[in-house]
């Protein structure tokens, strides 16, 4: 059920984007946070708060944002969460690599499967399951590549499904095993067939 909110006199919407000031602006007191909820998530649109605080909160981290050591500190940040992005795409190709486990015949199919996965899952917001923490790397490697797999090797993507509870996951099962019978060749060493949609799909190029 949604709540009707009618903001005092002298408020103000503060969009979302600028995450330092919605925690001052929490922080500072009186505020209504302004959420949407899509299925099972919570997007935020906003938070409500009176207009002085904001006003007064915002020309605060202008002058912090203005000086040296704040650039210092901003540049640091960036270059620290670049370290780790790029160690973190380095371990999850090769959880990825450890999954697939491809025969040594097969192996440049399997290092060129294993980077596109991750080129597609790592990014920072991509909001894929390599980005979540819930599960072991292992597991977010597994479902990164059955997942690309779905869109790449299957006709997912131009498939009419019912809008019955439950037959999307159903659909996703069948083709998550399809995906796992035909990678199962792959570990065995088996010399793909023609028409093998994972070998036509590393074939092409990307887009």
């Amino acid at each position: 059920m949604s709540e009707v909110f009618s903001p005092p006199e002298g408020w103000v919407l503060v969009p979302p984007g600028d995450a330092a000031l919605t925690r001052r602006i929490k922080a500072a007191g009186s505020f209504h946070a302004l959420q949407e909820k899509k299925g099972r998530k919570v997007f935020s649109l906003g938070v409500w708060a009176p207009g002085d605080t904001v006003a007064r909160l915002q020309l605060a981290l202008e002058s912090e944002r203005a000086t040296e050591g704040f650039a210092r500190k901003r540049e640091a940040d960036q270059a620290r969460r670049a370290r780790a992005q790029h160690a973190y795409v380095e371990d999850f190709e090769a959880s990825v690599r450890a999954f697939l486990r491809f025969s040594p015949v097969h192996a440049e199919l399997e290092a060129r499967l294993a980077r596109l996965v991750s080129e597609h899952a790592t990014p920072v917001g991509s909001g894929t399951v390599a980005r979540t923490q819930r599960i072991p790397i292992e597991e977010r490697a597994e479902a990164a590549v059955i997942a690309w797999m779905r869109h790449q090797t299957t006709g997912y993507d131009n498939m009419v499904i019912p809008r019955v509870k439950g037959k999307r996951r159903e659909v996703r099962r069948m083709l998550a095993a399809r995906s796992q019978q035909l990678l199962t060749r792959y570990r065995r060493g088996e010399a793909p067939a023609a028409d093998c949609p994972l070998s036509l799909a590393l074939a092409s190029p990307p887009g």
